[in-house]
Formats: C-alpha cells, sequence, structure tokens
C-alpha cells in the first residue's frame, strides 16, 4: 500500500514540476522576447573586378542568403578601401572591407564619418605585391626611377601604400616615376602589352590576376626588405599597421623559383558603422567565421580568416553586435 502510494506521490510531483517549467517558460518568453530577425536590403562596398574584395564579397553574399534569408545584400564594386570607407561614412553602403592602414589614415584626416567607424572582424593580410618582367632590371623599389609604374586607382588602398613605399624608397611618386592610376583587373595585361614596366599590388595570396599572368609571361616579385618598413614606421602613426612578411615561396610557383620573397603586410577589416543594427551585426559577423572554410575554397585568403584573431580589429571599436557574436561563442 505504501509502495502505491509513494508512485502516485511521485507521479504527481513530477507532474507538478513538469507544469512549472511550462509556466516559467511561458514567462521567459513573454519576459524576454527573441531578438528580432534581421531583414531588408544593405549594401556590400567591394573592390575592382577580378580582385580579392570583389570575389569575396560575391561569395559572401551567397553565404549571406543562407544563413540570413531576409536579407537582401547588394554588392557594389569600388577602387578600393579608400573609396570603401567614404562610401561608409556618407552612408552610400553598410558593410565593406578595408586595410588597417587606410582606416587608420582616414581617422586621422579626419575625413567625414570617421568618428562613426566600426569594426566586426579583422578577416586576412594583404601582402604588396611589386610585380615586372622576369627579365626587368629592378631588384628594388629604387630602381623604378623614370619607368612606367602602376599604382592602383586613386581611392585603392594600393594607391596608398604604393605612394608611401615609393616615399621611403627615395622617390616621388608623383615626379620620380610615370605613374598609372589602374586597378588589378587591367595592370597585369598593360605589364604584358609592354604599357607598364613594373605594377604594384596588395591583396591576398594569391591573387587570382597575378596568377594567371605568371602563365601566360615570365615574371617575378621584388623583394621590399625590413628597412623599408623601417622607414614606413617613422612616416607617422598610421603607417604602423604595415609589418615585414614574405610571400611563400608556393604562393606564385612561376613567378618565385621556389624561393619567399620578402615583402610588407597589412591586415583587412570588415568594416561597418554604429549607424547599423546590432542585430544585423552580429549575424554578418557569424556568416563571416561559419562560411571561412566554403569561402576559403575558392578565396584562398579567406581561409586565415580565425575565430582567435577576428576580434581585433585596430584601430577600430567592435560594433556593438560584433560584440555580441564573440560573447555568444566565447569558451
Amino acid at each position: 500500500m505504501r509502495t502505491a502510494l509513494s508512485r502516485v506521490s511521485r507521479r504527481r510531483a513530477l507532474q507538478g514540476s513538469a507544469a512549472a517549467l511550462v509556466v516559467l517558460g511561458l514567462l521567459a518568453w513573454w519576459m524576454w522576447p527573441a531578438r528580432p530577425v534581421p531583414s531588408g536590403q544593405v549594401t556590400f562596398s567591394t573592390g575592382v573586378p577580378s580582385g580579392v574584395y570583389q570575389r569575396y564579397g560575391a561569395l559572401l553574399q551567397q553565404a549571406l542568403a543562407r544563413h540570413l534569408p531576409k536579407v537582401s545584400v547588394r554588392l557594389t564594386d569600388s577602387e578600393g578601401s579608400q573609396q570603401n570607407l567614404a562610401r561608409l561614412a556618407s552612408g552610400e553602403a553598410d558593410f565593406t572591407v578595408a586595410t588597417a592602414d587606410a582606416v587608420a589614415t582616414y581617422q586621422r584626416n579626419l575625413k567625414p564619418g570617421a568618428d562613426r567607424l566600426r569594426g566586426c572582424a579583422r578577416l586576412y593580410d594583404d601582402y604588396v605585391q611589386l610585380v615586372v618582367r622576369k627579365s626587368s632590371k629592378v631588384e628594388r623599389p629604387g630602381d623604378l626611377r623614370g619607368l612606367r609604374v602602376g599604382v592602383g586607382q586613386e581611392g585603392s588602398g594600393v594607391r596608398l601604400i604604393a605612394d608611401r613605399l615609393l616615399t621611403a624608397a627615395g622617390l616621388d611618386p608623383a615626379k620620380d616615376i610615370v605613374p598609372v592610376p589602374a586597378g588589378i583587373d587591367t595592370m597585369p595585361g598593360k605589364l604584358e602589352r609592354g604599357e607598364l614596366d613594373a605594377f604594384f599590388w596588395s591583396g591576398g595570396l594569391p591573387t587570382a590576376a597575378v596568377q594567371d599572368l605568371s602563365e601566360r609571361l615570365p615574371i617575378r616579385l621584388v623583394e621590399l626588405d625590413e628597412a623599408l618598413v623601417d622607414t614606413l614606421h617613422s612616416a607617422g602613426e598610421s603607417t604602423r599597421h604595415y609589418r615585414s612578411a614574405r610571400v611563400p615561396a608556393d604562393a606564385y610557383t612561376r613567378a618565385q623559383d621556389g624561393k619567399p620573397v620578402k615583402t610588407v603586410a597589412v591586415a583587412n577589416l570588415l568594416v561597418t558603422t554604429d549607424r547599423t543594427d546590432p542585430a544585423l551585426v552580429e549575424g554578418f559577423t557569424r556568416t563571416v567565421i561559419r562560411s571561412r572554410d566554403r569561402i576559403g575554397s575558392q578565396v584562398h585568403p579567406a581561409q586565415l580568416v580565425d575565430l582567435r584573431t577576428a576580434i581585433f580589429t585596430e584601430p577600430l571599436t567592435l560594433h556593438e553586435g560584433a560584440k555580441r557574436y564573440y560573447r555568444s561563442v566565447k569558451p
């Protein structure tokens, strides 16, 4: 008899506990409603056609369509980092990619909206590539004097670092070379046709346009040694984001003869503004991290996106939405 009563008591207790849990769950749902699902249209400013920014943006757009189905992402080409930041600050774009040195320069020059820029993630590093024909006599940047040099478009991060490297090498970018404002979509062809003697590019490794050129034309990369980086650092606060690096020996097999090449590297950042909805930024940031391998299988630099380093968006403060994401995945 006692056993039967005990069983009944336990059953009733369990039923009461279950009912209490349901009530608590309903109260929690009522008091703490779910965050709204991001929706609407946003604009992502990328880069020149065939450049890494443009290819990365196109693949990220596909990933966002899967992870944020109510958000429509419109891509726009651009000249590069400097134009991207201006578009972001003016409200023409909602998200973009830009190099840390371009961001620091935009802030230092107190450009409109500089104080509203916010970071979402550190992505991957750009490597400066000074490309010449294999037969060229250019062995260092100072040898470019008097030559026709592709320096990137006016609004690009390439133009910013090319001008700084030329200055560090003792050249006046406006007078001591023949500067040709062009992007990675046209510079390889110009070198191939003999319209350029050299060109600067700053991008992830390998950059498809440089890889393709190396398969059509004997080319090589000119070394940019540590002394140049030291000179760059002495130029001011916004140049401290450059670091000495090496292009791995297998980045461009035909262009490097199996040898690494000294160069300069700078981080790329995913950037937005304080106007952007935190829930949208959280979703964007989550998609960037989760889609790393899928995007990286086609755009190799994306393989280097790392959750452990993504939060380091200096010189930008992390957006509140990005902070939410990183807190949610903190071990």
